[in-house]
């Protein structure tokens, strides 16, 4: 479902999108993005959510921030109209499903659509506010704060209090050891934060 401060409740703007864009359809776990690619079309995420990643000379990989419904990666924006390459990684967090509006149909959006430029700016701005949080956490929480943050971020981009998440796969978002995850999230446990189980972990 499309959230009510949408660029799609535009009808004429929803219909240009549609038109102008193929519809690609993504299982949990595809690959949406690569990094150090071309970007020839911008992703509008219109079913489920996207992770956004980078990875660092070692394959470590640190989440950057979500994409939900409704929400488009301005970083990939910024390389196609530059013809830059990519640096982010974008990976399905569940089946979800984008439109792929071409690059060179952005420009013509912008010049006919004031709406689309205030879409942009505003994802630009939550783009942006997200990544300084990713800074701060980094920089100067600890790792049982970053976990609980990371927890709540993922419950609200799916909607769900039962998260199906491995301990390894925490940390690898976390950039940290499934060890300490594990010696984290049990402590949540009996502190009667979440509930553990295979593989799912319920927020309390």
């Amino acid at each position: 479902m499309i959230p009510n401060q949408s660029i799609f409740n535009n009808p004429e703007v929803a219909k240009l999108l549609r038109g102008e864009s193929k519809v690609r359809s993504l299982e949990k776990g595809a690959i949406l993005i690569n990094e150090d690619t071309s970007v020839i079309s911008l992703p509008i995420v219109t079913k489920g959510s996207i992770s956004i990643y980078r990875t660092d000379e070692e394959g470590r990989e640190l989440l950057l921030y979500f994409l939900k419904t409704g929400d488009t990666c301005v970083m990939s924006l910024m390389a196609g109209l530059f013809n830059d390459k990519t640096s982010l990684k974008a990976v399905a967090n569940e089946d979800s499903e984008v439109l792929l509006l071409p690059v060179e149909k952005v420009g013509i959006l912008m010049k006919s659509h004031p709406e689309w430029i205030n879409f942009i700016l505003r994802m630009y701005h939550n783009r942006f506010k997200e990544l300084l949080g990713v800074i701060e956490e980094v920089t100067f929480k600890k790792m049982d704060d970053r976990l609980i943050s990371y927890l709540q971020k993922r419950s609200q981009v799916s909607g769900l209090n039962k998260l199906e998440l491995t301990h390894e796969e925490i940390a690898q978002e976390l950039g940290t050891s499934r060890v300490v995850i594990s010696r984290l999230l049990k402590d949540f446990e009996n502190r009667g934060l979440l509930k553990l189980g295979r593989n799912k972990i319920q927020l309390l």
